[in-house]
């Protein structure tokens, strides 16, 4: 009994040791982190507030600044926004000022006054704009003097920030003398923790049951890690040097059926003749005699149930180290449903693959039947627009107007089917031709394409707006004839505006191409139609009220196709379009043949 109350004596002494230990540092440790963050927020805050006065300022002198450009002559939509800055933001900075410094009075009235002065200031600014629209030049200026002199902010600004630094100054001072109080706590509780040490070492060194605790502790590891071995759904089984089992896991056990009660058993025999396969015995003998792992052997076996199953085997040898012999691990997994899986993925990539390959067939055909088409219709034509020339002729002027009036449509219906047909022609070439890869400098050819698309315009207004723009891999012939059919577009569907803006700029997309835009302020489209744009003679608009056969886009889009990329537009009716297309920032263009 006397020895039964020493030892408990002796746990509860350990227990309160091992707390005062952990628990002191902590409490301290966690104080000095408290007091630590909260200067930390101190500091923040005030530089937050520094900050924002800061931009007060900044936009009231930014707005001036944008007046007197103004007072210059300097109007553009940039400067006139700059001078709204100061009227739009300056309130809610105010009140922003107000929320951070509600717990300091003397700042609530510094920041009244400055907004006193703000608003004031803003007044006259607001007033000399006014004057300014009416024409007042000289009334402006003098009411931005006025602003200047009358309402001062500097000051105001000033004592804001210098009372925040003093605030922040005595926050500081207190902060450092609880951090020195707080050293002062911790340098005792680590004198303490060294006394609590060694009173721990002593009582250590007579603990009588130090030993049976321990031996207890690893017999239940023990049990734990059987639990979790038996629990696995994975099968495991252990085998000896003669690949005789030692251990095995329930999920072993159900998957080969083998009886727990017959003791070792050897791996060739379960399993109905599972394991009887020579070359994978014979590559976990070498496992256990050359210590190689086997890694993700793949195999069918047929289960106890009656199941061919494709299993993944792993393999790697341990040391015994109670009797210091070799044994080997060995895991099965079960891939049966993923090796179905990907089999079935194959079967539809090799259907996709034919898929594909019938389209590129029909495409080829396709294409060949429209050069063939196209060329043999021009015989035809010929003819029509001769005979049509030569009836006019033999008629003479015994036509009357009527007769005048066909022969007219005549001639001009055969001559747009003739260029129908020659776009045609183009539009199969380009699905046929290969590709000259080289680089191509793209500002060169938006700077040529936009020089031709206002050749003969000099009655029309074209406002050009080009970004630098990147070289590129491709075909420049073929690049060219996509430049000149968007640029084209944008000057043909500007031309009942005034002044027309052509607008060409480049970015990277996410992926890492290059999407160039085309916008224009011009008639626009419906998006509800827009799946037809890029289709072969299709038109959004009358030829009566916008000329051309409908083919441009298309080709557009087979060009920047075969170079890797793609082409989309938005737009509004009335108010423009931008139209994108994309293509590959490296030579990786050149795999689209």
């Amino acid at each position: 009994m006397k020895t039964r109350g020493i030892l408990r004596w002796r746990t509860a002494g350990l227990l309160i040791a091992v707390l005062a230990i952990v628990g002191l540092p902590y409490i301290v440790t966690l104080s000095t982190s408290r007091e630590t963050e909260r200067a930390t927020e101190w500091v923040i805050h005030s530089n937050a507030v520094k900050a924002v006065t800061y931009e007060l300022a900044y936009l009231v002198r930014d707005s001036e600044g944008a007046d007197y450009r103004l007072l210059a002559g300097d109007d553009n939509a940039i400067t006139r926004e700059r001078s709204k800055f100061a009227a739009d933001r300056v309130p809610a900075l105010i009140q922003q000022l107000r929320v951070m410094t509600q717990d300091n009075a003397d700042q609530q009235v510094q920041i009244g006054a400055l907004e006193s002065s703000l608003n004031g200031r803003i007044a006259l600014m607001s007033q000399a704009l006014a004057r300014l629209h009416n024409g007042d030049v000289a009334g402006a200026r003098q009411s931005l003097r006025d602003a200047g002199d009358l309402f001062v902010v500097s000051d105001k600004i000033a004592d804001i920030v210098r009372d925040e630094d003093l605030l922040l100054q005595k926050r500081q001072a207190v902060a450092t003398r609880e951090g020195f109080h707080g050293r002062i706590v911790l340098g005792a509780s680590a004198l303490a923790q060294l006394l609590l040490l060694t009173i721990i070492v002593v009582m250590s060194e007579r603990q009588i049951g130090q030993r049976q605790l321990a031996e207890g502790r690893e017999g239940r590891a023990v049990l734990r890690s059987q639990l979790i071995f038996q629990a696995v759904r994975e099968p495991i089984a252990l085998f000896d040097e003669n690949l005789d089992t030692l251990l095995v896991n329930n999920a072993f056990i159900g998957m080969y059926g083998l009886d727990p009660k017959h003791g070792l058993q050897p791996l060739a025999e379960i399993g109905e003749g599972a394991w009887n396969d020579r070359v994978l015995l014979q590559r976990l003998s070498d496992v256990l005699l050359r210590d190689r792992e086997l890694w993700d052997y793949d195999m069918i076996q047929r289960t106890v149930d009656g199941v061919e199953r494709h299993v993944v085997v792993n393999a790697r040898r341990l040391m015994q180290g109670d009797i210091d012999k070799p044994a080997l691990l060995l895991t099965v997994s079960d891939v049966t449903t993923r090796a179905l899986a990907e089999q079935k993925v194959n079967e539809l990539n090799r259907q996709l693959e034919g898929k594909v390959s019938q389209i590129s067939d029909v495409n080829r055909e396709l294409e060949a039947f429209s050069y063939s088409v196209s060329h043999d219709l021009r015989a035809p034509l010929r003819h029509i627009a001769g005979f049509a020339r030569k009836l006019e002729q033999q008629l003479g002027e015994h036509v009357d107007e009527k007769a005048a009036h066909y022969l007219d449509v005549i001639g001009s219906s055969a001559q747009r089917m003739a260029l129908l047909i020659d776009d045609l022609l183009v539009f199969s070439r380009l699905g046929r031709g290969a590709l000259r890869l080289q680089a191509v400098d793209m500002q060169s050819l938006v700077e040529e394409a936009s020089a031709l698309a206002e050749a003969g315009l000099e009655d029309r207004r074209i406002t050009w707006t080009i970004a630098p723009l990147p070289m590129v891999i491709g075909d420049e012939n073929m690049l060219r004839t996509v430049w000149q059919n968007l640029l084209g577009n944008a000057v043909k569907y500007t031309g009942q505006c005034e002044v027309a803006r052509v607008e060409v700029s480049v970015r990277q997309g996410r992926n890492g191409d290059y999407e160039f835009t085309v916008a224009d302020n011009g008639a626009g489209f419906d998006m509800q139609y827009a799946d037809k744009l890029f289709g072969v003679f299709q038109r959004l608009h009358r030829a009566s009220e916008f000329p051309g056969n409908g083919i441009g886009l298309a080709n557009v889009r087979r060009i920047v196709a075969r170079h890797g990329g793609r082409v989309w537009a938005d737009a509004e009716p009335g108010q423009g379009a931008r139209f994108h297309f994309s293509l590959p920032a490296t030579d990786a263009a050149g795999t689209h043949n």
